[in-house]
This record gives C-alpha cells, structure tokens and sequence, in this order.
C-alpha cells in the first residue's frame, strides 16, 4: 500500500505503540533463523513507545521452527502450530484448526507480522489472525486483501528480482519504521548447551575436539531435490582430511542415519558419526566451534551463518534467496536452465544443478578453510591475543 508521508509516519507511530506482537514464521528452521533480524529490528522499534516499555515477541511456528526458538534472544515465548496450508503439515482434523483460532485470541496480541517467502501466499494467516482479533497485521501480498491486511506490501517478486530472505524481512518491517542496528542472523547458546556436547562427545568415543580444528560434513537434506550424491559427500570428505589433516565429523537427523552410515563407509575414514545422537542446541554448539561447515542446503547452513562458521553450501537451484548470509562461504552448484523450480523433488529426476566433481567440492572448501583461517589468525593478531 502506497502512502504519503503524513500517513507513513501515522502509521509509524501506530505500530510503535503496539507492545505485544506476534512474528508468524510457519514453515522451516532455516527460514526462523532468516527472520531472526528483522525480529531484532522490531524489538528495537518498540521502545520508542510511551515509557520505553520493551517489546514482547512470540514466534508463531512450525514444529520444525519452533525447535530452534529458545536459542533466539529475540523471542520471549513460542506457539507451535503445523498449518494445514503448509506442505510439511500432516492431515489432521478441522476441529485442531478451529480450536487454535481461540487460543490464539487468548494472547490479546497488539499486532501481527507474517513472515513469507514470494511463493507463499499470507492470506491463510491473516485470516487467522483477524479471527483471533489482531487488529495490525503486516505483511507482503500479491492480491489486494482488502481487510485482512491494515498494512499491506505489494509482492513484486520475482518479477522485479528477488531479494535475499534476510533482506526481504528487514524490509518488511521497514514499512512500519523497524530498523536493526545490526543485520547479522541471531542464535545464542547457553554455556550447558556446550558442556552437554562435551559430555556426549566424550560418551560416543569421538573424543575432544579443538575448537575451529575440525570440519563437519551434514550430507541430509528433508527436500530430496537439495542432497548432493552421498559417494561424493564421500569423496569430499576424504579429500579434505587428507588436504588438510584435521578431523572430520558427521552429521544427520535420526531419519538420516543409514544414509550418514553410508557415506561414513565410502569415506572410509575414521570419523565420528553422531547422525540422530544430539539434540538441536548440541548440533549448533558442534557447528559453531567447528573450522567449516560442508552441508546440503538446509537448516544447518544457517545456524552455521548465525554462529560465524564458515561454510561451503552444496545449492540446489531450487530457489535463489536463501544463500549464507553475513558469513564466510562458497556456494557450490551447476547453472541449468531449469534451476529455481521450487521443487522438493528434481522434476528431472538427476538433480542436474547439483551434478558438481566432489573434488570440486574439496577443492572449495580446502580454499575456503584456509583463508578463513588466514583472518582469523590476522584478526586475533590485531587484538594481541594470538
């Protein structure tokens, strides 16, 4: 919705005054972590209002989305909710649906800002939200909502061009005078996260592992369309342990174990395996003191972005907007004219774009491990502490 500036800046002052706010992120971990900063952007906004009073955000999420919230500073409470509009929702009964609409109302939220990406329609949420009586909800559209929406933002994409996930929120919030002082994904762990891990390293026989002196291999993806050839993720693991002779650690979701196992055996190395043995706050602890990360396209690579890991992302051309953002990273893919279909599964069948040599992949990340490392060591040395 196209305002002037007397009207911009009413609206502004409205959405200031809004204290309890509800973010909707529904669908995966990866694009929780995406929002995180436009979430800071509107945490901030809020203690413009009246006392100074700090904003409260709850995450509306999936159960996959959810996971990832108690490690979100900006997040004061979650709601779990697996919409039915979602593809990785599971039949269930009208009634869940009807029932939540008044639990949702419970809240008495001030406001609502749906998260979603271009090939996402907001409407199914903002109807939901309008029934549980939010009076402000905000998002992008591409059809006219009419009074489903106080505040609407035309979709443009991908027709005028698509912008990154992370900018794509930023903006969003922009519209009603949300900026964050920092643009960088937001995850942080408690200090028993990391005395877990140890302690589960130590009982799986893994053994102690230096911080930034490791590599960790994440070889699933839930999209069949984003995993990379197992034998490959094999090969490449071999190679970098070889080139670079540090240890390399795998890692997967329980579902995922035998085709972690698999590529364990190919590698024929002598590499930790601890596919479906940590919790969530474990594999991002593991992730963030590792040297790199070489994984799929999926949640992983982003708490990697969040934590300041490094990481060699095998992309998928399914869709263009969610590269590593504000961190260290190549991005490794073969261009296909049927790239960003948005497909779970390769409609081709041979996921053509991701048809890349694992020595490729070696080759990449070796480059990229080295030159991390290089800032690391110019950047301690500059503080006095190397």
């Amino acid at each position: 919705m196209v305002y002037d500036d007397d009207e911009r800046l009413r609206r502004h002052r409205i959405w200031d005054s809004a204290q309890n706010l509800l973010c909707v992120r529904l669908d995966n971990m990866g694009d929780v972590l995406m929002a995180t900063p436009a979430m800071r952007a509107l945490k901030r906004g809020g203690t413009g209002s009246p006392g100074g009073k700090r904003r409260r955000i709850t995450l509306l999420a999936s159960t996959a989305g959810a996971a990832i919230a108690p490690y979100i500073p900006e997040v004061d409470a979650v709601i779990r909710y697996d919409a039915p509009w979602n593809k990785s929702s599971a039949a269930h009964d009208a009634r869940v649906d009807r029932e939540f609409c008044g639990e949702l109302a419970v809240h008495r939220f001030d406001a609502a800002v749906i998260f979603t990406c271009y090939s996402q329609s907001p409407l199914p949420a903002a109807l939901l939200c309008t029934q549980a009586g939010i009076p402000l909800k905000l998002a992008h559209c591409r059809e006219n909502p009419y009074q489903l929406l106080s505040d609407w933002v035309r979709e443009h994409e991908p027709g005028a061009g698509v912008r990154h996930e992370v900018r794509r929120q930023l903006d969003l919030v922009g519209e009603i005078g949300a900026r964050a002082e920092n643009e960088h994904l937001s995850l942080r762990l408690p200090a028993s996260v990391r005395a877990s891990l140890s302690a589960r390293l130590a009982a799986l026989a893994t053994g102690p592992l230096d911080k930034r002196r490791y590599i960790v291999i994440h070889a699933g993806a839930t999209a069949p369309s984003r995993r990379y050839a197992p034998e490959r993720f094999a090969f490449a693991a071999r190679s970098l342990h070889d080139r670079l002779g540090v240890p390399v650690v795998f890692t997967g979701e329980a579902q995922e174990r035998a085709l972690v196992d698999g590529v364990v055996a190919q590698s024929a190395l002598n590499a930790g395996n601890l596919a479906g043995t940590l919790s969530l706050g474990e594999l991002a602890a593991l992730i963030g003191d590792a040297g790199l990360l070489v994984s799929n396209n999926t949640g992983p690579v982003h708490i990697a972005a969040a934590l300041g890991t490094p990481t060699v992302d095998l992309y998928a051309l399914t869709n263009p907007q969610h590269t590593p953002w504000q961190v260290d990273h190549a991005v490794v893919n073969r261009d296909v004219p049927c790239k960003f279909c948005h497909k779970s599964v390769c409609p081709r069948g041979d996921n053509a774009c991701l048809d890349v040599p694992a020595d490729d992949v070696a080759k990449a990340a070796e480059q990229l491990w080295r030159s991390s490392a290089a800032r690391r060591d110019t950047a301690l040395a500059c503080t006095g502490l190397a």
